[in-house]
């Protein structure tokens, strides 16, 4: 299922971009202004649930926190279960957890060790809302697949195809970006 030229465009145009955000040079592309904007996230929200409808999915796994906003969403549309990947330290139980490189340092995300445990080699799709250079959607591919379930898919709002995030994440699961940006 493709976006019409009307849709994309309506999602793009609630996309706010903040220059010089975090530091000097980056041009931030701000959701917020997606979320509080009722036609726009009703397409996109639509449009990922006629996408991923046939999917056959057990769980929607969203990384922390952005992903929380689509990923919670979209399984309730689905009738399927949601499962948090939370930064370490966050969540109240047994967990695994899979360190990844940032651009000054190293950073880690954690599952409960049973999140996919009540359907076996559960159907996980991964959300966030956006991939740049790729290093917490692979460590959240991988921590799927150490519970024992499949990342059928890795799914982003905004991919960030000047970076190689979405190329190296392949090497794991399919990538889907719902608006790529050049």
């Amino acid at each position: 299922m493709k976006l019409s030229s009307i849709e994309k465009k309506i999602i793009e145009n609630s996309i706010r971009d903040i220059k010089d955000f975090p530091k000097p040079g980056i041009v931030f592309k701000d959701i917020t202004t997606l979320l509080n904007d009722r036609e726009a996230y009703g397409v996109l929200m639509n449009h990922l649930y006629q996408k991923y409808k046939e999917y056959e999915l057990d769980f929607i796994a969203g990384i922390d926190a952005r992903g929380f906003i689509f990923g919670a969403a979209l399984a309730q549309m689905l009738g399927i279960g949601f499962v948090p990947l939370r930064k370490k330290g966050k969540l109240p139980y047994t967990t695994i957890s899979q360190k990844y490189s940032l651009e000054y340092g190293v950073d880690e995300i954690e599952v409960h060790i049973d999140a996919f445990s009540k359907i076996p080699h559960a159907r996980v799709l991964l959300i966030d809302d956006l991939i740049a250079t790729g290093g917490t959607a692979n460590a959240a591919a991988e921590l799927i697949k150490q519970t024992g379930a499949e990342c059928v898919e890795a799914c982003f709002i905004l991919g960030l195809t000047f970076l190689d995030g979405i190329k190296n994440l392949q090497n794991q699961t399919s990538v889907y970006a719902v608006i790529e940006v050049n």
